[in-house]
């Protein structure tokens, strides 16, 4: 028994539009910042290269990772504005130890560390300036 044409126009139309519906919300949540603290259980980040005077901007990133220059760029945008903010990039083909224990799934990923080392914000995807300036300050009192 074969399908109509209808029939299988119409499953394609359903699954292309699902297809969109779940890109739309991926697409939305990239570059969100959003708390983990408490959220995440402490891990080893002593050698990482975190500053203990202040904040740590800690993003991973590739050299074949497009969008991980526009993390760069963001990142050290607000640094430059925020002395008091370090900021520490890691290839994470170079350093694939450092990614599994942060559970870095995707590039780019882009952590906030507060002076206590401890994970206090945590994004996929290019970042907002003025979203990654609003968790810093803060942690800059």
């Amino acid at each position: 028994m074969n399908a109509s044409p209808i029939v299988v126009v119409a499953v394609l139309v359903v699954a292309l539009g699902m297809a969109f519906a779940i890109g739309k919300l991926i697409t939305r949540r990239s570059g969100r910042i959003r708390a983990t603290e408490g959220a995440s259980p402490a891990v080893d980040t002593s050698d990482l290269g975190l500053s203990s005077n202040g904040p740590t901007v800690l993003h991973f990133s590739a050299d074949w990772c497009g969008p991980c220059a526009g993390v760069r760029r963001v990142v050290d945008g607000v640094c430059s504005e925020l002395p008091g903010v370090a900021h520490v990039e890691i290839d994470m083909d170079a350093n694939p130890a450092a990614a599994r224990r942060l559970s870095v799934l995707s590039l780019p990923t882009t952590f906030i560390f507060d002076a206590e080392g401890r994970q206090r914000y945590r994004t996929a995807g290019v970042p907002k300036a003025a979203d990654l300036r609003s968790a810093l300050e803060p942690l800059l009192a």
